[in-house]
């Protein structure tokens, strides 16, 4: 075994002197508090280090000063090699849920915009690439689920960042950024705003919605919004809450539109009439004991609503004004829509098939 660190170490570590101590202590069986209280150390410090670095060769958990010096200080090598870069199944995990093609309901895949990689973050009016874009959180917690008896599947979030943002540290390509939620090419903090609207008729107010709602215990209570794109274009989004299904809305241009006049009605097929129809058309294909409320925010896009309960016999509540977190998995779901239809594009090119096959990928 090789020669064990003696050189000084701040507080924060043990020293090889404080492992002797231990060990010592150890064998004659004092427990973990009384060990800790004879060191000055806490017992949470105690007691990992028993666990993590204990001789195992003899097939117990045997603690040697030398050996634990030696775990420590290997451990303690850097730089280490990524994760990533040296399990080979664990990286086409990481990048097919990344980068993996949107796929329809009937398992065919949707190719998307055709963008290309250009080292930088997309424009505010381009279009970005259709992936199945889990976020690295995502990502780190399905590993669980897909793995739990495999220990070398897991990863953390934040080490997928690094292999994409950090140099030395890319097992990932560089151009995987760009299936981030921000596809941004650098990492760094922005602060996000979200546009209000104040104004609906003979509305009910959030605070009428029934009970059951609030806990998320009862299915059928929805949240709905649109994300708006370029030429007054726009899809309606319905998230149910318990389950955060979605359903997408297809909005397209009105037929026979004329010239866009400033302040005038909406031309792109998602004034009153409009939504009140898409939602009606979309959300009487369910059950009736899943259409049990809708709740949205006071845009002029809901004035229509008493129409829509007596079609449909699903009552709509109304968040109170600048209000976005009432409707917060509404809010999440527009966000992680936005990787398929960006801000300053035309929404309204995409067919109903297409929005099936997003609504499939978010839903999967």
């Amino acid at each position: 075994m090789p020669s064990v660190t003696q050189a000084p170490l701040s507080g924060r570590y043990l020293s090889f002197a404080e492992r002797e101590e231990i060990a010592l202590l150890g064998a004659q069986e004092y427990g973990v508090r009384e060990i800790a209280r004879q060191l000055g150390r806490s017992p949470s410090r105690i007691s990992p280090e028993l666990r993590r670095n204990a001789a195992t060769r003899s097939g117990g958990f045997e603690y040697r000063a030398s050996t634990a010096q030696w775990h420590a200080d290997r451990r303690a090598c850097r730089p280490k090699p990524a994760k990533l870069a040296v399990n080979a199944e664990l990286r086409r995990y990481v990048q097919g849920r990344l980068s993996g093609a949107v796929e329809r309901p009937d398992g065919g895949a949707v190719d998307g915009p055709d963008v290309r990689w250009i080292g930088r973050r997309h424009g505010r009016r381009s279009d970005r690439r259709w992936a199945r874009s889990w976020s690295p959180e995502q990502i780190s917690a399905r590993l669980r689920v897909d793995f739990p008896d495999d220990e070398a599947m897991r990863i953390s979030h934040e080490a997928i960042y690094q292999s994409l943002y950090v140099q030395g540290r890319g097992a990932l390509r560089r151009e995987l950024t760009a299936c981030l939620r921000t596809g941004r090419a650098l990492r760094v903090a922005r602060a996000r705003a979200r546009r209000g609207k104040h104004f609906v008729t003979d509305e009910v107010m959030i605070s009428e919605r029934p009970a059951e709602a609030e806990d998320r215990a009862v299915p059928g209570h929805w949240e709905g919004d649109l994300i708006l794109g370029l030429g007054s274009s726009a899809i309606g989004t319905l998230v149910e809450r318990p389950t955060r299904f979605t359903m997408l809305l297809h909005l397209p241009p009105m037929a026979g539109q004329g010239p866009r006049v400033k302040s005038g009605p909406a031309l792109a097929g998602h004034g009153a009439e409009a939504v009140r129809d898409a939602i009606a058309s979309t959300i009487t294909t369910l059950p009736e004991q899943l259409r049990r409320s809708l709740t949205w925010d006071q845009g002029t896009e809901m004035a229509q609503h008493a129409e829509l309960r007596i079609q449909t016999g699903l009552p709509v509540y109304f968040c109170d004004p600048r209000s976005p977190w009432q409707r917060g998995t509404n809010e999440n779901t527009n966000g992680l829509l936005r990787q398929h239809f960006p801000k300053g594009t035309v929404l309204s090119r995409h067919s109903p098939d297409d929005l099936a096959a997003v609504a499939a990928t978010l839903n999967s």
